[in-house]
Order: C-alpha cells, then sequence, then structure tokens
C-alpha cells in the first residue's frame, strides 16, 4: 500500500511538472493550468469581478496557447446562465447564443479570422445571375465578423433576423443584396420629369389660364 501511495505522487508530480502554475478543484481535477511559456492551457474557469456598473460573471472553457477555443459558458454573479459562445483562435466562431432568466433572447453567427492567415477562401454570388456562385479568395478584416443568419428572440420565440456576410448584411430573401437595396429583379425607378422648351414655358405664362384653342405662333 505504500509503494501505491509513493507512485501515484510520482505520477501526479511529473503530471503537473510541465505547469508553471495550476490549480486543483475539490474534485481533484487540474484546471487553470499556465505553462512554462506563460500560456494559458486547457480547462480554465475565470471570475470576472463588476466594473464601471457592469455586473461580475463566471466563464468557464478551454484554452489553447493562450487563445480561448471551443465552447465556452458564461454565467452570471448569481450562477444562471447568460451565454454559450464558440471561439477559434481565441476569436468568437459559429453559434453563440444569449440568455436571460425567461430563456434565450438572441443567437448570433460569426466567423473567425486567423491572425496568422487572414485570407480565406470563400463562396461568392454571381453578381449578374444569383443563382450562380464562384470560389474566390478574400481578405477578411478584424478577428471576427457577422458571417450568417441572427436571430432575436421574445418569449421563446423568433421576433426578427438578420443575414450577414462577411461582416455585410443581407437581404434574406435574395443572397448578394446588401441591406438597403431593392431585393428586386428589377430595382424601382422613377421617370425622368419632362422639360418644357424655353418658348413654351413663356407662352403658357402670358396666356395663364386663358382657353386657347389654336397656337399659331403670334407674340403677344
Amino acid at each position: 500500500m505504500k509503494w501505491l501511495f509513493i507512485l501515484f505522487l510520482t505520477i501526479s508530480f511529473a503530471a503537473n511538472a510541465q505547469w508553471k502554475s495550476y490549480r486543483v478543484t475539490s474534485n481533484n481535477d487540474t484546471i487553470n493550468c499556465v505553462d512554462k511559456n506563460d500560456l494559458k492551457q486547457g480547462r480554465w474557469s475565470l471570475k470576472i469581478e463588476g466594473l464601471r456598473g457592469e455586473p461580475g460573471r463566471d466563464e468557464e472553457g478551454i484554452f489553447k496557447d493562450g487563445r480561448k477555443e471551443g465552447i465556452w459558458r458564461t454565467y452570471t454573479s448569481m450562477g444562471d446562465l447568460y451565454a454559450i459562445e464558440n471561439y477559434r483562435w481565441g476569436n468568437k466562431d459559429g453559434k453563440c447564443q444569449y440568455y436571460s432568466m425567461t430563456g434565450i433572447v438572441r443567437e448570433e453567427s460569426w466567423k473567425a479570422v486567423n491572425p496568422e492567415n487572414p485570407y480565406d477562401t470563400i463562396d461568392v454570388y454571381d453578381p449578374v445571375d444569383q443563382n450562380k456562385m464562384h470560389r474566390q479568395i478574400v481578405k477578411i478584416e478584424g478577428s471576427s465578423v457577422k458571417h450568417g443568419t441572427w436571430n432575436f428572440y421574445e418569449d421563446g420565440l423568433i421576433k426578427r433576423s438578420e443575414n450577414y456576410f462577411l461582416d455585410k448584411r443581407q437581404d434574406l430573401f435574395k443572397p448578394g443584396v446588401t441591406d438597403g437595396e431593392v431585393a428586386s429583379d428589377k430595382k424601382a425607378t422613377k421617370a425622368p420629369a419632362k422639360t418644357k422648351p424655353k418658348e413654351v414655358m413663356e407662352f403658357e405664362k402670358k396666356v395663364g389660364k386663358k382657353k386657347v384653342k389654336v397656337i399659331d405662333g403670334t407674340t403677344f
């Protein structure tokens, strides 16, 4: 039994020797690990104190080389679920959901940008034929961009939806049409106003409301 205890201590010491610092929970789980390069690794539990009127919160998730990775959950100081967010390269990526006491209130969609390679190959709608698509390499600005459908809820039902393509808002019913444009095959156009010749305008000004049967070019 004594040898088993020594072996357990040796294994535990070897497993934790790679960490510069860490914390052990009441369940003997090792969390909040910082490696020898001062990078956060593995499972973490963060307590964020309230600041400038903002309430405090608790966050749980995974760090990979000092960056948030995968699913992160945020709770209020009362322990209620506030957010479920997805991360990649330390930036928001995919669906992120936000809650209140009554349930889900908002669902966001993000696309993370690789800080080491901000270029991406995406499908782009043909500007002439919206039924066709082609591949294009583009440079994405920022760390995360809005990409996909955003839903806003009320009493558990979707109240409003917005669609984004690489941070640009689009019409939900016609891909490739940005917000503010007319989502139809033919844009509404207003016929240009007809300009009367100068001579006609002078004649009408002199005649006024008098009824004239024949205009023979005689000056008045």
